[in-house]
């Protein structure tokens, strides 16, 4: 391992390093189909359940053990070194809390897999290097160099001081992959409709009971040839889904309408390690995305009863919230690294005007999407009146969102429509001019505001 070269070895070097190795290797086994699409947007949000990938994770390394009769000893290693590689796949320093001191682990060992004090970790390393080959985007960051300047200090990890810029560039590149990439609009059409095939299959395969049972065998079948597996059924009680999987087949994706970033209070300077205060701020954060999306919800659907135009429903549309950071929600993740100086004893932290003027002043937005949820025998005519009643809308609610302090006041409205949408709209203007004038204001200017929230 790279830190012993620097520390020198000793009696347990060998053993932490298999079970690092180990845990790195199992981390990830816990994916359900489609991966963080599994358990953020279908089991969190559709399902309601409060569960992680880490969880599986560590249902399915019990199960390999068990399975193939493996007990520690056979590989080497001491019976609660099964309980130490759990808690690197979690990222948990409890491990060590109530432990003897001969029998407590290097602390820095908790962050080479899953890094959850400032998120620099292997995980990231792989992942960046794996979606920029295929996705074919040009990764700049170098993760081989920070590597190689990276030291063990006080029982923690720490970086050459002279690529602090290096660690905010990191941070840069998870942040661009999220807005280029993973939650692209017309990605993110395609998530909602595979969570929309999941949800519709869900009486099928009961993925509550697969999760909660902790029963690995039903949980390994869940991979990501469930769909062709809904696809090629004969069963009449997943024929929603199937046609949901014949949309995407034939690139009817639902429809991206519309988009405004919402502005946020900077919280940079807020205290990250009082708890209570952070619990609160996300309770009303919470409270006020909840009261915007109902908003804008209420605005789209009083729109369409008073203009008497396409027969819209509250399912026909999705409101998808995004959040886009560097890894530590709206704090700056750099706080929590440390670096070091050849010439110094004790590792520091480094301010941000010590490394450029130009890094960011906030760390995290939000935007509000709109999609149209569209069936793939609908009416070019019909799906068009639908669209552009939603586009009425949706413009209503952003000019009171400017007022309100909600939306920057110099930002221009969105042009943006999806890439895939068959939907011409420009000879819609005297159309949409003459919505606009029979549309009433039917958004609040004072509830959408999220500052009153705080």
């Amino acid at each position: 391992m790279f830190f012993q070269e620097q520390q020198g070895e000793n009696d347990n070097d060998e053993r932490n390093l298999k079970c690092v190795t180990l845990a790195a290797l199992c981390h990830d086994l816990g994916h359900g189909p489609y991966s963080h699409l599994f358990d953020r947007d279908f089991i969190k949000n559709r399902l309601g359940m409060n569960w992680k990938h880490e969880k599986g994770s560590i249902t399915m390394f019990e199960d390999l053990l068990k399975k193939n009769s493996i007990t520690m000893k056979s590989i080497n290693l001491e019976d609660e070194d099964k309980e130490f590689i759990k808690a690197l796949i979690k990222g948990d320093k409890k491990y060590n809390i109530n432990k003897p001191d001969k029998d407590k682990r290097p602390n820095y060992l908790f962050d080479i897999v899953n890094n959850e004090k400032n998120s620099i970790d292997v995980d990231k390393f792989d992942y960046f290097a794996r979606d920029c080959y295929y996705s074919g985007a040009k990764r700049l960051f170098d993760f081989s160099r920070l590597m190689r300047l990276s030291r063990v200090m006080n029982d923690e990890i720490v970086y050459y001081y002279k690529e602090c810029y290096l660690v905010y560039d990191l941070f840069h590149t998870r942040y661009s992959l999220h807005k280029t990439l993973y939650k692209h609009c017309t990605v993110r059409a395609i998530d909602h409709m595979i969570c929309d095939v999941l949800e519709k299959a869900d009486h099928y395969y009961n993925f509550k009971s697969a999760i909660n049972e902790r029963n690995p065998e039903k949980y390994m079948r869940l991979s990501d040839y469930i769909f062709h597996e809904i696809e090629h059924s004969e069963d009449d009680k997943l024929a929603k889904s199937k046609e949901i999987i014949k949309q995407i087949r034939e690139r009817k994706f639902y429809k991206f309408v519309d988009e405004c970033l919402i502005k946020l209070k900077n919280k940079e300077n807020t205290n990250g390690d009082n708890i209570a205060e952070i619990k609160e701020n996300t309770k009303k954060d919470n409270m006020a995305e909840i009261k915007i999306k109902e908003d804008i919800m209420d605005g789209i659907i009083d729109c369409g009863a008073t203009l008497n135009g396409a027969n819209l429903k509250r399912e026909d549309v999705i409101i998808d919230w995004l959040s886009f950071d560097y890894g530590k929600k709206d704090e700056n993740p750099v706080k929590y690294v440390k670096f070091y100086n050849k010439n110094d004893k004790e590792p520091k932290k480094i301010k941000k005007n010590d490394v450029s003027y130009l890094l960011p002043i906030v760390y995290k937005e939000e935007i509000v999407r709109i999609y149209l949820r569209t069936k793939g025998n609908e009416k070019e005519s019909e799906l068009e009146k639908s669209f552009n009643l939603i586009k009425v809308a949706f413009h209503s609610f952003r000019k009171n969102a400017k007022n309100s302090g909600l939306i920057d006041e110099e930002e221009e409205e969105s042009s943006n429509e999806s890439e895939d949408s068959n939907i011409n709209n420009g000879d819609d203007n005297e159309k949409k001019s003459e919505i606009g004038k029979k549309r009433p204001s039917t958004f609040n200017k004072t509830s959408i505001s999220k500052k009153s929230k705080k």
